[in-house]
């Protein structure tokens, strides 16, 4: 009776302890999925319901019952969109879109901003509104990203719809991408669908370099850090100096980095396992000489989304140098507000955006480029501004932030004390140092670390491997920790 408890236990939704990609359980779960994918390869149809089966209990291990939402607003945007495409009647074509996207639009803000607007209603109105606690079901800001792409791709006549329900529903409930992106273009994806499964040596090796290198930047440098540093001083600011104040500002730009980067690298790894090609979503986006740069290296799945359908949609830069000043700030704006309900992402948004109009209006991607010694200062100005702006994403409220910022301006010129504090933090401050020599390795030296791992036999690759689990277990808390892209 004890094993079928137990079997019944893992099978079930645990709210504390949601299915994650760093976790024992996905790996040993994974390995049983693949084992039976591998001899589905010209089975097309019946791997596509495999997916989808297993697709949807990654997800309910991840958000319960939730998985429900996920089947309407795929099975509602597959009828809607093919309504569209079958439509020859313009105002009928745009009254369906319009309904689909105040479908996807009215889920994720109900679930996602009702407590945020009934808290400002009642700070504003002294009122008592409330509609209790609301679940905010896990992945659904990327998903519903994903349908509404489908949707205005099929009315702006750039995609022919999906041969089935089954074969959208496959590409909505993709588990890899499925809960923190990348987020997927549907003209991108579900061709691949239709295409021979292909595996070569050459992509399984990358698909172990992604991995391996995701798992190390989540669960060994993004973990540690963030247990052991960060989480202590932006929860208790007061309590440290004002060097580890502004140590734990540069611990959490890592952190955040490494956290969601090692997400989208172990996603696109296991895509490309499975024979499918998902979009990169961060290209070492420090190394930005300005913002402008900066946001076509950090969560570029995203950033292209709120290009091509936002900023685009709104006029882009076809009206004028004020109007395309504006775009840009309300599509940040907004992007911010996609991040978190709350207004300290509304300002994170807008300082983005203010920066991004002020680098347009004054065209200093151009000038910065012009010498290595502007690049440099650029490169340094542009790092600091983007952990700055950090501060607000990361901080518990604005008070929180300020406690922080004021803090930091306390700094004093110490090098002894501060090399006293980094002794103290000594396996936090190596573990620091190596994130961010990590990270800015040129490229070159980048590629030249992919072709040494090609040149790796299969058993060395696999060697590595249990080697890198060792490491995280060795390093790993007491409790696993969630991705920080989780929450939106």
């Amino acid at each position: 009776m004890t094993a079928w408890n137990d079997i019944w236990n893992w099978l079930s939704y645990d709210p504390q302890k949601p299915l994650l990609f760093n976790s024992e359980a996905f790996l040993y779960l994974f390995l049983g999925f693949y084992l039976l994918y591998v001899f589905m390869t010209n089975l097309r149809r019946m791997r596509i319901l495999y997916v989808i089966v297993f697709s949807l209990f990654f997800y309910y291990k991840c958000s319960g019952i939730y998985f429900f939402l996920l089947l309407f607003s795929s099975f509602t945007d597959y009828y809607i969109a093919n309504l569209i495409y079958k439509s020859k009647n313009e105002k009928n074509r745009k009254r369906w879109l319009i309904l689909s996207c105040l479908l996807n639009l009215g889920l994720l803000a109900y679930f996602k901003y009702t407590g945020f607007l009934s808290d400002n209603f009642n700070a504003l109105f002294s009122g008592d509104l409330s509609f209790g606690t609301i679940f905010l079901p896990i992945g659904i800001s990327f998903y519903t990203f994903q349908t509404m792409s489908y949707t205005i791709d099929i009315y702006r006549r750039e995609l022919a719809p999906a041969r089935t329900v089954w074969d959208f529903m496959f590409f909505v409930s993709f588990f890899p991408q499925l809960v923190a992106g990348p987020i997927v273009r549907a003209k991108d994806f579900i061709p691949q669908i239709y295409k021979k499964l292909e595996l070569s040596k050459k992509a399984l090796s990358y698909a172990m370099f992604l991995i391996i290198g995701g798992l190390l930047k989540k669960a060994v440098v993004s973990d540690y850090i963030s247990v052991n540093f960060v989480d202590r001083v932006f929860d208790f600011p007061d309590n440290y100096s004002a060097f580890e104040n502004l140590m734990a500002v540069y611990g959490y730009t890592l952190q955040i980095y490494c956290d969601f980067s090692g997400y989208s690298d172990m996603a696109i790894g296991l895509a490309l396992l499975m024979g499918f090609k998902l979009p990169l979503n961060f290209r070492t986006p420090y190394q930005s000489t300005s913002l402008t740069e900066f946001w076509r290296r950090w969560h570029i799945s995203l950033s292209s989304w709120l290009r091509d359908y936002l900023y685009i949609s709104l006029g882009g830069n076809r009206k004028g140098r004020l109007r395309t000043y504006f775009n840009l700030f309300i599509t940040m704006l907004l992007g911010g507000l996609w991040h978190g309900a709350s207004w300290k992402f509304v300002l994170w948004g807008a300082m983005h955006g203010t920066v991004l109009a002020v680098e347009k209006a004054f065209n200093i991607p151009q000038l910065t480029s012009k010498n290595v010694t502007l690049k440099i200062t650029a490169g340094i100005v542009t790092f600091h501004f983007v952990a700055f702006c950090w501060i607000f994403f990361r901080a518990l409220d604005f008070s929180n932030a300020l406690n922080i910022i004021f803090n930091i301006g306390m700094l004093d010129w110490n090098p002894q004390e501060w090399w006293t504090v980094l002794n103290g933090y000594h396996n936090v401050s190596i573990v620091l140092l190596i994130g961010f020599l990590w990270h800015f390795i040129p490229q070159k030296a980048q590629d030249r670390q992919l072709l040494l791992f090609h040149k790796i036999p299969l058993v060395g690759k696999m060697l590595l491997f249990a080697a890198v689990i060792w490491v995280i277990s060795a390093t790993e808390s007491s409790e696993i920790q969630p991705f920080i892209y989780f929450q939106f």
